[in-house]
């Protein structure tokens, strides 16, 4: 089993490096300056951050946060934005491909001469290979841009996926966090796809990095697993305000609710709206995928007051009975594989008065 976590561990980090490596390559073709080389530079810190986690962690992941995912961003974002903002510039024509692709059919349909034997074959294996690299240089600029965006995204969830767990997630924890990924991932591909393939976002360049700034910030939410984990907070003193409470007990649903508001949802709606109000840019699209976000926004802030009542409510109730149980900090469980030393924990988490008349110090009590 370890050796399926290091391998894993290894391989996914390759799969990183090699698409971000992809991305360089992309940007000094595009470019066709050789200094652009010096972003694969940023992959070092990849390979730092797998060699500590090989040593410290034997593989696995850490809690709430992945560092391979957060530097595989570091990787491959600034190579992402060059080609999007160079695609501005680019006109693709579809002539040269065509004439391209007949040259790489007429190659490979060519047999070799069985009299030279493995050495003919060898030879026109190496043709072919240089033929179909060249057919891929050739490929026009905005069908590479868009593929490296989508497999960028792929790649997220799959080397998520692949990447060892830690100890404080478990695969039911993780199987919900990768279908949210999906999900997450469609929407920030649309996304960035939709508003710069705008012909006349392409004109401003201001809005292109405005775009690009957004896009870069929702993808902030990936390296994070805080969607599927609760906080679990310990019914010190300090944690008995009510916020603190509520905090505690909803943390994964108040994560989710905060990423859509302030890191997805929200701010796409606010870059469409200031494309539709104020740059008077109207397309079926937008109108849709602007109703869409508005949409989400209501229905998060809806989800978020029937949170805060629901906890209110049952707080004042347990606050009138007097009642003297588990504190409401994170739902309690019972299994069948509890140990003592958990339900020792939980007789320890004893609720609390909330009245303001019995609210008296901890040493009078």
């Amino acid at each position: 089993m370890e050796l399926m976590v290091l391998l894993n561990a290894l391989v996914t980090r390759l799969l990183f490096v090699l698409h971000s490596l992809i991305g360089v390559w992309r940007v000094t073709e595009v470019k066709k300056e050789p200094k652009y080389w010096l972003l694969a530079l940023l992959n070092l810190l990849l390979c730092l951050e797998t060699g500590l986690t090989l040593k410290f962690k034997q593989g696995r992941g850490y809690k709430w946060f992945s560092p391979a995912i957060f530097l595989y961003l570091i990787c491959i974002v600034p190579s992402l934005w060059l080609l999007e903002i160079h695609h501005g510039t680019q006109y693709c024509s579809n002539e040269p491909e065509a004439v391209q692709l007949n040259v790489t059919n007429q190659d490979i349909s060519q047999s070799p001469d069985s009299s030279h034997g493995s050495e003919r074959i060898d030879h026109h294996i190496i043709r072919t290979a240089k033929v179909f690299v060249n057919q891929l240089s050739t490929i026009c600029e905005t069908v590479w841009t868009l593929a490296l965006h989508q497999t960028f995204l792929l790649l997220l969830v799959v080397g998520r996926w692949l990447l060892p767990i830690g100890v404080e997630i478990t695969r039911d924890q993780l199987s919900q966090l990768l279908l949210m990924f999906v999900g997450t991932a469609a929407d920030i591909l649309e996304f960035a796809s939709e508003t710069l393939d705008i012909e006349d976002v392409r004109k401003n360049y201001v809005l292109i990095n405005a775009i690009l700034a957004v896009w870069t910030w929702s993808m902030l939410q990936f390296p994070l697993d805080l969607a599927v984990q609760h906080i679990g907070c310990k019914p010190t003193a300090s944690n008995r305000q009510i916020p603190n409470l509520l905090l505690c007990r909803y943390s994964a649903e108040l994560w989710n609710i905060g990423v859509s508001l302030f890191i997805q949802d929200g701010p796409f709606f606010i870059v469409r709206s200031i494309l539709m109000g104020h740059f008077r840019i109207f397309n079926q699209m937008l109108v849709f995928f602007t109703a869409k976000n508005i949409l989400v926004v209501i229905l998060q802030l809806y989800r978020l007051a029937v949170i805060t009542l629901d906890f209110r409510a049952t707080i004042l109730q347990k606050s009138r009975k007097g009642e003297v149980g588990c504190c409401p900090c994170e739902p309690y469980q019972a299994t069948a594989h509890t140990t003592a030393e958990q339900d020792t924990e939980m007789k320890e988490c004893v609720a609390f008065p909330l009245k303001e008349e019995s609210q008296a110090p901890l040493e009078d009590q």
